[in-house]
C-alpha cells in the first residue's frame, strides 16, 4: 500500500487560502500552493487518523509488521491478517503470561490454531538453606499435548518450535502431537 499522493484527494487545509490578501487574487501563487495541497493531503490525513495506525485491529495490513516490533511479536508471514492483529493486539497480555502453562497453551492457539494442555510441572526445586548442595534433579517432566482446531492438522515441526520458544529454559518439555482430541477431554 502506498501513502502517497492521492489523486482528487483534497487538502483539508488548502495553503492558498491561509496567504495573505496580496496573494488571493495571485493566479501563480494559488496554483503553486494548489500543487503543494496535492502533496501535503495524504500527509495531513494520515496525521489526522494516527490513532488508527497504531490500533492493531485497523492499521493498514502492511503496518501490522512495525506494529509487531514494537510489541516484540515475531510477525510470521504465514499467518493470516486476522491472525496478525490478534497477536499485535495480545502481545503484552502473552508477554506476561510467558513461560507459563496458559502463555504455552494461548501461544499455541494463536500462533498454530490448535487446542493444546500441558501436563507436569517443570520438576522446579529451590532450597532455603544457603549455601546448601543443590538438589537432586526432579523426574518430573512437562508434557505438551497438541491436536488440530482450526487447521486440518498440527504442523508437529512448528508445534516443536513454539514450544521450545515458549517453555522456560530449565524445563524438559516433552510434545505429543495427536490427530484429534485426547481420549480423556471430556473429564
Amino acid at each position: 500500500m502506498s501513502r502517497a499522493a492521492v489523486p482528487g484527494l483534497p487538502s483539508r487545509y488548502p495553503i492558498g487560502g491561509q496567504l495573505p490578501a496580496l496573494y488571493a487574487d495571485d493566479d501563480f501563487a494559488q496554483r503553486f500552493t494548489a500543487g503543494l495541497d496535492v502533496v501535503l493531503a495524504p500527509v495531513f490525513a494520515t496525521l489526522d487518523n494516527l490513532h488508527a495506525y497504531l490500533d492493531p485491529r485497523v492499521a493498514p495490513a502492511d503496518f501490522l509488521t512495525w506494529l509487531a516490533s514494537w510489541v516484540g511479536v515475531a510477525d510470521d508471514p504465514r499467518w493470516s491478517v486476522e491472525t496478525r492483529r490478534e497477536a499485535v493486539a495480545r502481545a503484552v497480555e502473552l508477554h506476561r503470561w510467558r513461560g507459563t502453562r496458559y502463555g504455552l497453551v494461548e501461544g499455541l492457539r494463536l500462533a498454530l490454531g490448535v487446542h493444546a494442555e500441558v501436563a507436569g510441572d517443570g520438576g522446579a526445586v529451590w532450597s532455603r538453606t544457603p549455601g546448601a548442595d543443590l538438589p537432586p534433579q526432579p523426574p518430573a517432566r512437562t508434557l505438551v499435548r497438541v491436536w488440530p482446531g482450526r487447521a486440518a492438522r498440527a504442523d508437529e515441526d512448528r508445534v516443536r518450535e513454539i514450544v521450545r520458544a515458549m517453555c522456560p529454559v530449565h524445563v524438559d518439555c516433552r510434545v505429543e502431537v495427536l490427530p484429534g482430541p485426547p481420549a480423556d477431554e471430556g473429564r
